[in-house]
């Protein structure tokens, strides 16, 4: 018959020695504890990091542990679902073996990829932006392309206000004209004028 709690006791130690800086016990029945996971630094010296809770089931490594990711950093919902999906696939496959060391060990290399698409994340949203910024600047160059439909509407319009502005001219043109006064008009408001010809010529 198989010791469960030796099994779980030994394979404790070994977490405590494997993980010394990452591992701490929660609670002693149920056995609970929770484990550090940093992925390797990324290109900005980024890392990624999650803290996994387990608790062992009475007839573990026969039955999968319970586990649950306490905190993260760095990490959106995705990841984490994603690491979640990842532990049970390894627990299933793992049934019957002290498993915590693997579970932890494949949750580390996720987090290592993670980094990874970061960074390529991280360029893809410059491209991206890059490429936006190429097509504001193509359509402030290119302007509208010229059809013989848009060529005739804009001239249509171009002539209008042509001929608006030539009528505004006549009009002005016809206000001054008639502010003007004839010389009729300017004798009969200035008398000086009766004379200043009479005295223009004696001089």
């Amino acid at each position: 018959m198989t010791d469960y709690s030796e099994e779980q006791r030994n394979e404790l130690e070994a977490l405590e020695s494997i993980y010394p800086d990452s591992f701490t016990v929660l609670s002693e029945k149920p056995t609970t504890f929770t484990i550090t996971v940093t992925s390797e630094a990324g290109e900005n010296d980024e890392t990624v990091q999650t803290t996994l809770k387990f608790t062992y089931r009475e007839k573990y490594p026969d039955e999968t542990p319970l586990y649950e990711v306490v905190s993260q950093e760095n990490l959106d919902d995705n990841d984490v679902t994603d690491i979640i999906k990842l532990l049970e696939q390894q627990a299933e496959e793992n049934l019957g073996m002290v498993m915590i060391f693997t579970l932890v060990s494949a949750v580390q290399e996720k987090l290592n990829e993670i980094v990874d698409q970061i960074k390529t994340r991280r360029e893809e949203e410059k491209k991206q932006k890059e490429r936006e910024a190429e097509e504001e600047e193509k359509k402030r160059f290119h302007g509208t392309p010229v059809t013989i439909e848009n060529f005739l509407n804009w001239k249509a319009k171009f002539d209008a206000e042509l001929l608006e502005i030539k009528r505004k001219k006549m009009k002005e043109e016809e206000q001054a004209g008639k502010n003007k006064l004839s010389g009729k008009q300017l004798f009969e408001m200035d008398h000086n004028l009766d004379t200043s010809d009479i005295q223009f010529l004696e001089e």
